[in-house]
């Protein structure tokens, strides 16, 4: 199963977790992310903390939880490649459109996976004694 097909199937909780240059962390819910075809994946963001610190510290990751009980899920390990701001394909893409704050400037955030593996664990199973 691609991640594609992984997020279009499953729902969950979604953390993207960010530094600043001097390594401040941040953790932010977001939604499940886009993936685009050129091999990115993207997210919609806005003008906060998460975004801020992308413009000096270019790797996040982005954390997943399935519903139901268990821990299951992925760890996506992220780096920002590209941004674009208040585009049509922004728009397009947007699951939510809250009316209250249409005017607030929006980013999609596209970013190249470095690294995937599972909720729990390093996804190399268990080591032989």
């Amino acid at each position: 199963m691609t991640l594609k097909e992984y997020f279009e199937s499953n729902k969950g909780l979604g953390i993207l977790s960010t530094a600043d240059s001097e390594g401040r962390v941040d953790a932010a819910v977001y939604s499940r992310p886009h993936f685009m075809e050129d091999g990115t994946l993207a997210l919609v963001m806005r003008d906060r903390l998460s975004h801020t610190n992308l413009q000096s510290n270019p790797h996040a990751m982005y954390l997943f939880k399935e519903d139901g009980t268990g821990y299951n899920g992925k760890r996506l390990f992220i780096t920002k490649v590209k941004e674009e701001k208040n585009t049509e394909l922004l728009e397009s893409l947007r699951r939510r459109k809250a009316a209250y704050d249409d005017d607030a400037d929006r980013f999609l955030v596209f970013f190249r996976l470095d690294k995937e593996v599972p909720l729990v664990g390093d996804g190399k199973g268990k080591k032989e004694p």
